[in-house]
């Protein structure tokens, strides 16, 4: 198997060819997929006219052992287990919970084990599987919810790394079933765009799974009813990012609510923030629409229009102060008050 890096993907971009063909003996890593994505060029997989091709890349057991053990498979390794020291750290999981996968070749992924904490993860731990979940390296056992992470990997080529895990303000919205608004925070907007909504499904199954999959393409995180969330990145720090920004949003948020008022990104500024994020080739569903489209619906109005929202937000006039109610027993000596001025006068 031919590996083609960084600097063969820099020489090809150099010929002016706008798209790059391979097949199973060819394994494109990430840096050269970046390269590719960076000049513009289409990265086409061909799986061959014979049905042994055709199975994808279905390599050797002795290839799979060279793959797992290659500098590319070792340096994934060492990524996925710093970042879920970070998850740990971040307290985005308990237990054992959560789990992260790196795309290694066009039908290989490495994966964290079942049962172990994110937090105290070791590079032998790790897993290698096919394209259908299969364990094909590594001595401890992969995760159960690879499946869904693979329903990413099929449904978007573009994703390179994905990152399931539990934080606690993203998972308050996942348990009552509410989609974040959009057109809060700039950092959202640009680095995530909108969160996906997927409903509950039993975690590893193949209903998560088909959930997931029509989501993928036009989400880079997704909150999972009842469970947590699950990001996809172009590298495993990446995919990280993509969760650390969505509990921040998600706790800005619920913070805000208990702040009378609210006001949100301007129309008008939604597009330009939009072209920033085309220029840096991530995807988002709202390319292409107008002002207008974009904001339909106001973001406090749509979080009070949702299950959970019990009041709508009073807003906040600075000149006036809070339009609050007096409480009973100021209203009532406010009336003892006005009544004993108007029977004073009458005397």
């Amino acid at each position: 198997m031919k590996v083609f890096a960084h600097q063969d993907a820099a020489a090809f971009a150099r010929t002016g060819a706008k798209e790059f063909r391979h097949n199973r003996e060819v394994l494109v890593t990430p840096g050269a997929r970046d390269v590719f994505s960076e000049a513009g060029i289409k990265v086409v997989f061909e799986s061959g006219a014979s049905a042994e091709a055709s199975a994808l890349t279905a390599v050797t057991s002795a290839d799979d052992a060279s793959l797992f053990s290659s500098p590319l498979a070792e340096k994934l390794k060492k990524e996925i287990c710093e970042m879920g020291r970070r998850v740990w750290i971040r307290e985005y999981c308990d237990g054992n919970g959560g789990n992260i996968s790196a795309r290694l070749a066009e039908n290989r992924f490495i994966c964290t084990p079942t049962g172990v904490s994110k937090g105290f993860m070791t590079p032998d731990m790790l897993c290698m599987v096919d394209g259908e979940g299969r364990q094909v390296a590594g001595t401890w056992k992969r995760s159960s919810e690879i499946t869904t992470h693979l329903a990413i990997y099929n449904t978007t080529p573009e994703a390179m790394s994905v990152c399931h895990a539990h934080p606690c303000h993203a998972g308050a919205f996942a348990i009552k079933g509410m989609q974040p608004p959009p057109r809060l925070i700039p950092e959202l907007e640009v680095f995530v765009g909108t969160v996906g909504m997927a409903e509950y499904k039993t975690p590893g199954s193949p209903e998560m799974a088909e959930s997931i999959k029509p989501l993928a393409p036009q989400h880079q995180s997704i909150i999972m009813g009842n469970h947590g969330v699950i990001t996809w990145g172009k590298s495993v720090e990446d995919a990280y990012f993509k969760m650390e920004i969505t509990d921040a949003y998600c706790r800005t948020v619920i913070l805000a609510q208990s702040i009378p008022g609210g006001a949100s990104i301007p129309c008008e500024k939604i597009g330009e923030l939009l072209e920033l994020k085309k220029g840096m080739g991530l995807p988002d569903p709202r390319y292409g629409l107008k002002p207008a489209e974009l904001c339909e619906v106001d973001p406090w109005t749509q979080m009070c229009g949702q299950r959970g929202c019990s009041t709508p937000v009073t807003p906040f006039n600075p000149l006036e102060g809070p339009s609050s109610s007096p409480a009973p027993a100021e209203m009532e000596a406010l009336v003892q008050k006005i009544t004993d001025e108007i029977v004073a006068n009458l005397k």
